[in-house]
């Protein structure tokens, strides 16, 4: 495919009235992965964020387009029911609804339609066997009193159920032991071979990276893409860090 999935042009925001984001532009097309690297605070959340329509980002120039449609103004909702979708570096606790009632209702909010509890559940498992995912948090509240690893998993869990065109992963990997990244990356590796969908994979770690097909790497600092390569610039960054970029 040639189109492109995802097209942001000069793209500025704000969070607070201070701007983090600087003009930037990136182009991603279908089934690419692309991997956003950069020192802390150089703005790689925050691209995340304003893709997703976080209301806390405020779009004070640019654009976002999304399947040839401007989304830039659009509210999280339709940014999910379109195909977006973000995962979360700190996962939030909900409690009173369970991983699997959330998943259900989302799935259907996504799609429109009604899935039978039998289907999904036959689904929900399959989903659960790739990241070794013990089936019983299928039934406990949402991220309640699960470890680290586990609300990772929920979180690319959800990736593999709603199956979006355009997925962001913000430091899944953060946090997480050798193997629980191994997991998680099975996960990711399983929604990029069976699906057609996009990935941005924003990482300080390259771990998560180890057994993933990656098109393209960009760096990001001071709020402004400086650097753009293949693969390789990963194998670059950490044999030399990003130092090399910054002068």
């Amino acid at each position: 495919m040639s189109e492109q999935l995802l097209h942001i042009e000069n793209l500025a925001v704000n969070v607070e009235d201070k701007e983090i984001l600087h003009g930037v532009s990136l182009d991603i097309k279908p089934g690419e992965t692309h991997v956003l690297m950069g020192p802390n605070g150089a703005g790689k959340s925050t691209l995340g964020y304003a893709i997703m329509g976080n209301p806390r980002y405020t779009v004070t120039g640019g654009s976002i387009q999304f399947k040839g449609e401007d989304i830039t103004n659009a509210p999280v909702n339709k940014r999910a029911q379109a195909g977006v979708y973000l995962s979360f570096q700190n996962p939030l606790e909900v409690p009173g609804l369970t991983l699997s009632s959330f998943i259900k209702t989302s799935v259907e909010q996504k799609t429109g339609k009604h899935i039978r509890l039998w289907d999904f559940r036959k689904q929900l498992k399959a989903a659960m066997k790739v990241l070794n995912m013990d089936e019983s948090y299928a039934d406990r509240d949402l991220n309640v009193g699960f470890s680290g690893g586990e609300k990772k998993k929920a979180e690319i869990l959800q990736l593999l159920m709603l199956n979006p065109d355009l997925a962001i992963l913000d430091e899944t990997d953060s946090g997480l032991d050798v193997d629980a990244v191994r997991t998680v990356s099975q996960g990711v590796e399983e929604y990029q071979k069976n699906h057609d969908g996009a990935l941005l994979i924003i990482t300080h770690s390259t771990r998560i990276l180890e057994a993933l097909h990656v098109d393209y790497t960009h760096v990001l600092a001071d709020g402004r893409i400086i650097k753009d390569g293949d693969a390789s610039l990963v194998d670059n960054i950490n044999e030399n860090g990003f130092e090399q970029f910054l002068k």
